[in-house]
């Protein structure tokens, strides 16, 4: 993924997933390497289970200027594989963009599904969030996803903000970021 300019990541779940501390969490971690980066939040009438957006921007080179939802991401990351159809995760991803899915399908499957649109990063984040956490709460994993298939940040600069964030438990989430970041096949398309 080109670092030079303005990336914009969209991040889809359900209320109670972890979303939002994503965001927040992958903007920390870029501001402690030394770049811009800005996260927010997108509510509506939020519930646990309702469909949430959150967003990030992370710039190496200069000040983010832009304060508006991004309608059209470099990359999208979605927590509940049904978002896609439901609360149309997809929507506006750039034609070079890329996916990363909290999915236990096998990733030449989900690319048929998916006609083949966009580069794909795949991995099981509910089973590793259980196995590791104890919770299917897959904010960590999903984080772990992200920086392997975009290499926007390095991994041990999350460790930090998970630290502060977490407490205690800081240590598991960052096991089950360290698994996700593993385990995530990424796949790219054919030009």
């Amino acid at each position: 993924m080109d670092t030079s300019k303005v990336i914009e990541i969209r991040w889809h779940g359900r209320g109670g997933q972890g979303v939002v501390t994503s965001a927040g969490l992958v903007a920390e971690a870029a501001i402690n390497e030394g770049k811009y980066a800005q996260a927010f939040p997108s509510f509506g009438p939020e519930r646990r289970g309702a469909p949430v957006a959150a967003f990030v921007r992370i710039s190496s080179k200069e000040p983010i200027r832009v304060r508006s939802e991004i309608l059209t991401p470099d990359v999208a990351v979605v927590f509940d594989v049904r978002l896609i159809e439901t609360a149309d995760a997809t929507s506006g991803l750039k034609g070079n963009g890329l996916l990363v899915l909290n999915a236990n399908k096998p990733i030449s499957e989900l690319e048929r599904e998916l006609d083949n649109k966009w580069e794909l990063a795949v991995v099981d984040a509910s089973k590793i969030a259980v196995e590791t956490l104890g919770i299917p709460i897959v904010n960590t994993t999903m984080v772990g996803a992200l920086i392997k298939a975009t290499s926007i940040i390095k991994l041990e600069s999350l460790f930090e903000p998970l630290r502060r964030r977490f407490g205690r438990l800081a240590d598991r989430n960052i096991e089950a970021m360290k698994r996700a970041y593993e385990e995530t096949i990424v796949k790219t398309r054919m030009k």
